[in-house]
């Protein structure tokens, strides 16, 4: 069963969502839509890397933030509601390093 509140909805319809915000500086792109979830990617480059060549752990933050935020909205209609982060916590269990 599919959770979204437009059931027409397909990832196409993300491809220009975020382009002239944080999420397209970093380079955040959606990469899939199921029935009840929502991927999306970032690349690990000078964008997101910290000074050690590691993935900034604020950069991970980003790109939970960005999908929790874009599926919670998903589910509602935005014309009786909207959604909006209220907190994240971020454990990194492993770091990331640009290919050299």
């Amino acid at each position: 069963m599919r959770i979204w509140f437009n059931k027409e909805l397909t990832i196409d319809h993300f491809s220009q969502f975020g382009k002239d915000t944080l999420n397209g500086l970093l380079g955040i792109e959606w990469t899939e839509l199921g029935e009840d979830y929502i991927k999306a990617r970032m690349p690990v480059d000078n964008r997101t890397k910290q000074a050690y060549g590691l993935l900034h752990g604020g950069a991970s933050c980003v790109l939970a933030e960005t999908i929790g935020s874009v599926g919670s909205a998903m589910v509602i209609d935005h014309t009786k509601f909207y959604c909006v982060g209220l907190e994240v916590n971020a454990n990194h269990i492993r770091s990331a390093m640009k290919d050299l």
